[in-house]
């Protein structure tokens, strides 16, 4: 069930916006002054924010940037075209003008959701009982997990997107030198070695064979 915060001093708009975000099934939390919106931001993260600009205390266009990582529609009386860029290139994903129709907010929160969601599926790769985490250089199983060495994602994530193909150690040393410069043909031997060490903790499988003069592929080990 998404979390929405609703960052609005008008009592009345926060109330019905609400209301009419309950009977659709979210889970909704109020703040009605930007002091009080950065408090619960700091206690949690919802999955959308709406954003009212004439706020007390902190104003919208202040809080904007402190919002991170969570799609924010702002919601304003302000109609002006040039506001709107500004918000908009400022890091507001959608801008809804007072007064708005409910159906209208509730297809924009719906989209920006749908946006979110498909963002979050492309951060995660898997592979069995593998999750490589590709914005936390994680990999997880069996509700363990483990942190990876810069070479180490991207020898993994390489892995991952063509498991059970060969992949050529050139091929890994080219796609990955961006990222890891400092790994030779003689270091990645090493780097592979420890990469399934860290699988087989979390699995207790082997993952990763090698095919001899060639390179290496991502698979169960029977």
């Amino acid at each position: 069930m998404p979390n929405i915060l609703i960052i609005d001093d008008d009592a009345y708009i926060n109330d019905i916006v609400s209301k009419a975000l309950r009977s659709e099934g979210y889970s909704v939390s109020s703040a009605y002054s930007g002091t009080e919106a950065l408090l619960l931001l700091s206690q949690s993260k919802p999955d959308l924010v709406l954003l009212d600009l004439m706020l007390p205390g902190l104003s919208g266009e202040e809080l904007l940037p402190q919002i991170r990582d969570i799609p924010v529609i702002v919601v304003s009386a302000k109609a002006d075209v040039t506001d709107k860029v500004e918000l908009l290139m400022g890091g507001a994903c959608d801008y809804i003008t007072k007064p708005f129709d409910m159906k209208e907010l509730l297809a924009r929160i719906l989209v920006q959701l749908r946006k979110n969601e498909k963002s979050a599926e492309k951060s995660l790769l898997t592979y069995r009982e593998i999750m490589l985490d590709t914005d936390k250089h994680t990999i997880s199983a069996n509700g363990k997990e483990q942190k990876l060495t810069r070479t180490e994602f991207a020898i993994l994530k390489l892995l991952m997107r063509d498991p059970e193909q060969v992949v050529a150690k050139l091929t890994i040393l080219d796609h990955i030198s961006f990222d890891t410069p400092d790994c030779t043909e003689d270091s990645l031997k090493s780097h592979v070695y420890n990469l399934r060490k860290k699988l087989k903790t979390l699995t207790g499988k082997e993952y990763i064979s090698s095919v001899w003069g060639i390179g290496f592929m991502l698979t169960e080990k029977s």
